[in-house]
């Protein structure tokens, strides 16, 4: 038998070389791309172009749309190569050069998103931008070809105008992106208490959220409202609270067979997600539907936590041990057909009295709930499936269980969305965090397991501890060599939960080489606040981000890291560079709450005196994990947990170890008698 003919090899761009899944989702296309590098700004100073520098992620729905229509078209490509250097850069990978020009095109067009395209000149000024371009005008919009006509005349016309107009845009970006020194006096709870009635006023009644569609989890948000409901007994908040969390939960945007949440839903019922899943938002909501079982006691919200868990622990999760960053929307190339469902196909597979539960459950309809707007050719009949009907009798929840376990199966069987297997600090640190406080809540040696493996595999292939330096990225054997302070700040975060968790020794001092680490490469002494990259020549700003948004942003992060972390080892240079920053940022804060959530809880911290809890005692007695387990058992953020070896603060390290562990409950320099017993702490902490 003659074997067939091997298929013909497409030709390749430079993204060929590159480790990032979404440069490599593009190497195929007749444009020929640079990575972010002097090589591509050197060739367009020689060459006198300008840039099209093109930023998206490897799981964007409207990233894929773009490449189809317009990246993988050979007359337009053929343009862009002869009037323009064109460069596509992984904005999960450099977030730092994606703020620089987000921000640049938010204030000229009011709007952002990806992908974002922005046209700069040879020294990296912006002059122009926009998100997504359609190949045809229409909407209103102008089609791509047309932009880059106009644009290639423009620049062959009056290149100086050009150059000076992006100089006057780059002086204007930098006034913009740059914060006063600190003068403003730390929130205090009365500033607290306004920023969250101003939340509270664009809750949603009806399906729960703050505000319409499309609507995004934001973990941040929901976590400061139940804070604010822990300090100040706000049974409002609370119940604004569970009634987001349950409905999210009850949503399509939940994977009601798989697990884990969708990044966002384009409605406001949480009913039609965008289907990709990002590690970030699945870590944050892991950790608010933990802190939700620990302040309300109900089982619900717990097995949500577990759920994301599982999700991360089959389909996310590196064999040695690091979290990949996101799976995609899209499979065979139609957004949500690994997860949806028509009625047919359900009553194929289950039996007449499954179907039955399954479908008023679910909500299963012949002409379906979600149709692609954005495919020409959209599937049919497509059902995301969602709790329609919570109500179950106990002949019914077997039926539905096994259900749920024949569709699972049947999905498995399906194409995959594409995972976008790169490993990064930052995002690891969140998820670690998240294993690390189910660990401590939830009592479960499986997640310590995970936490631990985690963070071992970071510290292996993503930390060089001779010179304290965090890489921001690992894929296929290979780490970058960025700096950026969200990598150090999500990690430093996470530890520090597994080090309360475990109450390891090693791990506080781990935590402590990354804070030094962070203030040395990061703060800025003078001004207070901590800056988005190291000191890094292929930029054209530094920036200290202020925005917490589907991710928080390195500078709260840090703030209330350093804050639990200055707590712990009473070390001022912690507590004084987060106090500052909130200095800083007090101004946004106050004007501007919705847009520092995050920050919101580490200055909810700073508010009053921690509670420390130091349990003394041999960490291999029985009696050591069931009082520690009591004391993350209540939900109190204003506490910080450490032990009495490695460096905690002084008084700690004084006390004895004695045959029996037990537990000392302080708050500035007052201690409680110590107690061994479980009640008498919890009472203590609520």
């Amino acid at each position: 038998m003659i074997p067939p003919p091997p298929a013909p090899t497409r030709p390749t761009n430079r993204l060929a070389r590159e480790k990032s899944p979404y440069l490599l989702q593009h190497q195929h296309n007749p444009v020929d791309w640079h990575p972010w590098g002097e090589e591509a700004f050197a060739k367009a100073r020689a060459e006198n172009k300008p840039v099209f520098l093109s930023i998206g992620y490897s799981t964007c729905h409207w990233c894929h749309v773009m490449e189809r229509e317009s990246f993988e078209d050979a007359h337009l490509a053929d343009y862009l190569n002869q009037h323009f250097i064109s460069i596509k850069v992984d904005r999960e990978e450099r977030p730092d050069v994606d703020k620089i020009y987000m921000t640049f095109v938010q204030a000229t067009t009011g709007q952002g998103g990806w992908p974002l395209n922005c046209f700069l000149t040879p020294d990296r000024h912006p002059f122009f931008g926009g998100t997504y371009f359609p190949p045809i005008a229409r909407q209103g919009r102008s089609s791509f070809l047309d932009v880059l006509r106009h644009l290639a005349e423009l620049w062959g016309a009056r290149p100086e105008d050009l150059r000076h107009n992006a100089g006057q845009l780059r002086d204007q970006l930098a006034a913009l992106t740059t914060q006063e020194p600190a003068r403003d006096e730390l929130p205090d709870p009365a500033g607290l208490a306004r920023a969250a009635r101003s939340f509270m006023a664009a809750y949603d009644p009806a399906h729960g959220g703050f505000g319409g569609a499309p609507k995004f989890p934001q973990p941040s948000q929901p976590a400061f409202l139940l804070r604010h409901a822990a300090r100040t007994g706000d049974a409002t908040a609370l119940r604004m609270v569970v009634h987001t969390a349950d409905e999210m939960a009850a949503g399509g945007i939940h994977d009601q067979l798989g697990g884990g949440f969708a990044r966002y839903s384009v409605d406001a019922r949480w009913l039609v997600p965008h289907f990709e899943k990002m590690l970030y938002d699945n870590a944050q909501l892991a950790g608010l539907y933990l802190d939700l079982h620990a302040a309300t006691g109900e089982a619900r919200h717990a097995e949500v936590a577990r759920d994301i868990l599982r999700y991360v622990q089959r389909d996310m999760t590196h064999p040695g041990g690091g979290f990949y960053s996101a799976e995609d929307a899209d499979s065979e190339g139609k957004e949500g057909k690994f997860y949806c469902w028509t009625r047919k196909e359900v009553a194929k597979l289950l039996s007449e009295a499954e179907f039955r539960v399954a479908a008023r459950h679910w909500g299963l309809t012949e002409a379906g709930n979600f149709v692609d707007h954005s495919d020409p050719d959209p599937l049919p009949h497509q059902n995301v499936l969602h709790i329609a009907d919570p109500a179950l009798t106990e002949a019914e929840r077997p039926l539905l269980a096994s259900a749920r376990a024949r569709l699972f199966a049947a999905r498995a069987h399906r194409v995959r969305p594409h995972l976008d297997d790169k490993i990064l600090a930052s995002w690891n640190g969140l998820m670690l965090g998240a294993f690390a406080r189910a660990y401590a809540l939830l009592g479960e040696e499986s997640y310590r397991e995970v936490a631990e493996r985690n963070l071992a595999f970071l510290q292996a292939h993503l930390w060089d501890a001779v010179t304290r330096t965090l890489h921001h990225r690992w894929r296929d054997g290979e780490r970058d060599q960025v700096q950026l302070l969200d990598a150090y700040a999500f990690l430093l975060a996470g530890v520090i939960d597994l080090y309360e968790a475990t109450l390891a020794p090693r791990h506080l001092a781990f935590a402590t080489d990354l804070a030094d680490a962070v203030l040395a490469r990061f703060y800025d002494g003078v001004a207070g606040g901590f800056w988005q990259s190291a000191d890094a020549p292929d930029l054209i700003l530094r920036i200290k981000e202020d925005h917490d948004g589907a991710e928080p942003s390195g500078n709260s992060v840090a703030t209330l890291a350093l804050s639990r972390l200055g707590a712990i080892t009473e070390r001022a240079d912690y507590r004084q560079a987060a106090e500052r920053t909130l200095q800083l940022f007090g101004t946004r804060l106050r004007q501007s709450p919705q847009a520092v959530p995050y920050l919101l809880l580490a200055a909810d911290f700073a508010a009053t005196t921690p509670r420390r809890v130091v349990l003394a005692g041999a960490p291999d007695h029985p009696e050591f994990r069931r009082l520690l387990r009591a004391v993350h058992g209540v939900y109190q953020p204003g506490k910080v947990v450490l032990g009495t070896t490695g460096p905690v603060e002084p008084f700690a390290r004084t006390l004895p170890v004695p045959a029996t562990p037990l537990v000392y409950l302080c708050t500035g320099t007052a201690c409680q008698p110590p107690t061994r017993d479980p009640a008498q702490i919890q009472a203590w902490l609520r």
